[in-house]
C-alpha cells in the first residue's frame, strides 16, 4: 500500500504538520528526505532497510558516497542531498552560536561538534574561538592525526589564538573508538595548552571529547580544568 492510501493521521508528511518533527521516528523523517520508495516498498520501508542496513541514523549519515550509492534506490544525487542537509544544520548551529554567549547553549555547542567530528575515521583536534561575550568567532582544525593519536603543538595554538583576537576558547578533538573517556594524555595536554593560553589572557572554557553517538564528554563537567 502506498503512503499516500495510509489514513491521514499515520501519514508521515500530515503527522510532522500537526504533531511536529519531533513526534516523528528516524525512519519516518527520513522516509520523507528520501520522498519515494522502491518497487514494493515505500519510503518508509526503505527508510527502515537503510537504518537497519547502517545500523543507526548517525552512521547512515557518515557514510561515503561509494557506500551509500552502493543501496538500492539511493545514488549520488541522494547522497549529495543527505550532506546538504547535514551542512545546513551545521551552518544553522554555527550562527546560533556566534550570536549567543556559549555558555548559555551548552547543547548547541554539543550538537555542532558531534555533527561535525563524530564519525571521523581519524583523529582530529579543533578549537573554537570566543570573543570577550563567549561568542564564537570562528573555528578551526588545527591537527589530524591516526586513528589512535595526533600531535598537538602549544606554540601553533597560542599563535592562532593571538592572530584572531580572541579572549577564551573551546578545545575539542574526537575518539574514532568510540571510547569518550579522557585519557592522561588528554589531561595533559589540557593542562599545558590551559597554562600556555593562560600567558596571554585567554581562558580555556572546556574541552570536549567526541565519540561515537553519545553526547561529548566535558572537561569542565567533570571537574578536570
Amino acid at each position: 500500500m502506498a503512503i499516500t492510501d495510509w489514513p491521514a493521521d499515520e501519514r508521515p508528511r500530515e503527522r510532522l504538520l500537526a504533531q511536529g518533527a519531533a513526534a516523528l521516528s528516524d525512519a519516518e523523517l527520513l522516509a520523507l528526505f528520501l520522498r519515494v520508495g522502491i518497487r514494493g516498498k515505500t519510503a518508509v520501508d526503505l527508510a527502515r532497510d537503510l537504518l537497519k542496513h547502517f545500523g543507526s541514523l548517525s552512521a547512515l549519515c557518515a557514510a561515503s558516497a561509494p557506500t551509500f550509492s552502493a543501496i538500492p534506490g539511493m545514488g549520488l544525487a541522494k547522497y549529495a542531498q543527505l550532506q546538504a542537509v547535514l551542512e545546513l544544520a551545521r551552518r544553522a548551529l554555527a550562527e546560533e552560536m556566534a550570536r549567543r554567549d556559549v555558555l548559555d547553549s551548552p547543547a548547541t555547542v554539543r550538537d555542532w561538534l558531534r555533527l561535525k567530528l563524530a564519525q571521523l575515521p581519524h583523529e582530529v583536534f579543533m578549537i573554537l574561538l570566543l570573543d570577550a561575550q563567549n561568542r564564537v568567532l570562528s573555528s578551526e582544525e588545527l591537527f589530524r592525526g591516526t586513528l589512535s593519536q595526533t600531535s598537538v603543538y602549544p606554540r601553533e595554538v597560542v599563535k592562532l589564538v593571538l592572530e584572531r583576537n580572541a579572549a577564551a576558547v573551546i578545545l575539542a578533538h574526537n575518539h574514532p573508538s568510540g571510547v569518550g573517556e579522557p585519557s592522561h594524555a588528554d589531561q595533559a595536554l589540557t593542562d599545558t595548552l590551559k597554562k600556555a593560553l593562560a600567558l596571554v589572557d585567554v581562558r580555556v572554557l572546556d574541552h570536549f571529547i567526541v565519540a561515537g553517538n553519545t553526547a561529548p564528554v566535558s572537561f569542565a563537567e567533570r571537574g578536570l580544568l
